[in-house]
């Protein structure tokens, strides 16, 4: 199988255009044409992984998060872009980011968030004009309502987190849930306009906080924590469409932040 099939399969399913105008999805570096040995799927791509990779025979790896995010001047090991660009190119590995793109896509990242949470009743924080099957964010109702001290223990469960930052409770009942895996404090406003009681999400500011005005908790549970299941997605996405190939979740951990509790 060539890499380039995988490829035209993952972009079937979340095409380029949709990703953002700052984003890098796509080929980052290889061969599209080669034969496939293996692809193994992770959240980053760091010089780790790259050697990780190689040790089991997958010449693709599939991330989430581009390896090149911003344009680069050069390519020299003075860096963890260069290094992990270096060691790729001399181990003959393909290098393939689907970022924004398949976060926008209402079967995407998002989806697998609220999987974890159990939301029913889902659609598209803010939809495209021309499709509301794609967009920001996710939006989407509890099963049954939940007290804040639940849902907090049942986010802390799911998605193994020692810690969770949110805003002060409103001691409401919680029916009615908004999410975005990543950086999502640019929806604030959005879930509150569309009924949210809880906005969940990660790398939120301190004066973001203040965004729910008193009537929506904002929670951050953590950038890594809540894409992690990204590999997952990706790993059942390629073997759906290739079950008789080798598709394997990383092993490293790439998350850089460290709790001490």
């Amino acid at each position: 199988m060539k890499i380039s099939e995988i490829i035209k399969h993952l972009e079937s399913i979340a095409p380029p255009e949709y990703q953002e105008e700052y984003d890098n999805s796509g080929l980052i570096t290889g061969d599209v044409h080669e034969d496939c040995s293996g692809v193994l799927v992770s959240l980053d791509c760091t010089e780790e992984l790259i050697s990780e990779a190689f040790e089991k025979k997958c010449n693709l790896i599939v991330s989430h998060h581009p390896l090149i995010f911003r344009p680069l001047r050069h390519i020299a090991p003075e860096n963890g872009t260069g290094k992990a660009l270096i060691a790729a190119i001399r181990k003959g590995i393909t290098i393939y980011a689907i970022h924004t793109n398949l976060d926008n896509i209402i079967g995407g990242v998002n989806a697998r968030i609220a999987d974890k949470i159990g939301l029913i009743n889902r659609k598209i924080l803010i939809p495209r004009t021309t499709n509301h099957m794609v967009g920001s964010g996710l939006i989407g109702d509890l099963k049954s309502p939940l007290s804040e001290t639940q849902l907090l223990d049942q986010l802390k469960a799911a998605f193994r987190i020692p810690m969770i930052r949110y805003s002060p409770l409103t001691g409401k009942s919680i029916r009615r849930v908004a999410l975005c895996g990543g950086a999502g404090s640019f929806l604030i406003s959005n879930a509150l306009q569309n009924g949210a009681d809880w906005f969940i999400s990660a790398d939120i500011r301190y004066h973001e906080f203040f965004g729910g005005e008193g009537e929506m908790v904002i929670a951050d549970i953590g950038h890594f924590e809540s894409e992690q299941f990204t590999m997952d997605l990706l790993h059942d996405v390629i073997l759906e469409k290739f079950p008789n190939f080798a598709v394997l979740k990383s092993g490293t951990v790439t998350n850089p932040v460290n709790y001490y509790i």
